[in-house]
């Protein structure tokens, strides 16, 4: 199976600072010849978790804001594009795992079923949990696996789908700065007890502390790479042939 070049970030919250940075990154993708981008959780609205009473007016906006931007995710072709946004279906509020790319467009992929309800991340006021399916999607011939954010931390949800073949399992993050290296070592994990590589993009804010630090990690968990202020762009040329292999060793072998 063949390399492929894959790109993480850490993008602005600001709404100008973040169009700084997305021209930047559509750069830095054009330069490196990316071949699947990694956004953070919901990009395209300002985080708007903050408060612990759902406000619709602020919703609706957020919906509006990342519809208007999927007409852009082209600026960072041919690369594949994935990510979530907030979107209204069935009668319900979701956080909306998707991929694009030139050749399929958009397709949904997951929706985030554990959601955390605390200061500065009050998810399940805002929003419904998703059906609880957690099925890999197909892309280019790569199996990915979606965990967002929150749902990193429930390891047979890796282990699953590590047994289901995923080559890439996917963590859009929107998560705080102090506890950027406890995300670190779930990422790690993850990776470890899948047998694929972990991925993963965080949104950074000041006002809302934010932390960044997107991550490419290796499965058997070793660190290939991650963002930081100074370098919010990280592309890392992967052998998917690597997850393949892993899936025979142990810990991956072992029986249930």
């Amino acid at each position: 199976m063949a390399s492929m070049n894959i790109t993480v970030c850490e993008l602005n919250d600001d709404p100008k600072a973040f169009a700084e940075d997305w021209q930047a990154l559509a750069a830095h993708v054009r330069a490196e010849r990316s071949q699947l981008v990694l956004l953070p959780e919901m990009p395209f609205a300002p985080w708007f978790a903050l408060s612990p009473r759902y406000d619709a007016p602020v919703w609706q906006a957020a919906v509006r804001a990342h519809e208007a931007w999927l007409s852009r995710l082209a600026e960072l072709a041919p690369a594949t594009v994935i990510a979530t946004r907030p979107v209204n279906s069935g009668g319900k509020r979701l956080n909306e795992g998707f991929v694009w790319d030139q050749a399929e467009g958009y397709r949904a992929a997951h929706h985030k079923y554990y959601l955390p309800d605390e200061e500065g991340f009050w998810e399940a006021s805002w929003y419904d949990r998703g059906d609880g399916s957690f099925a890999p999607t197909q892309c280019r011939g790569v199996k990915i696996g979606f965990l967002i954010c929150t749902e990193l931390w429930f390891m047979e949800r890796g282990r699953l789908y590590g047994k289901q073949g995923v080559h890439l399992l996917v963590s859009p993050r929107a998560t705080g700065k102090p506890t950027v290296e406890k995300w670190l070592v779930g990422g790690r994990a993850e990776a470890v007890v899948s047998g694929a590589f972990s991925l993963s993009s965080n949104r950074f804010s000041r006002a809302a502390d934010l932390g960044g630090q997107g991550w490419i990690v290796g499965p058997d968990g070793q660190v290939l790479g991650v963002t930081s202020r100074a370098q919010p762009f990280l592309t890392v040329s992967i052998d998917l042939a690597e997850a393949e292999n892993a899936k025979k060793t142990y810990p991956r072998y072992v029986l249930d």
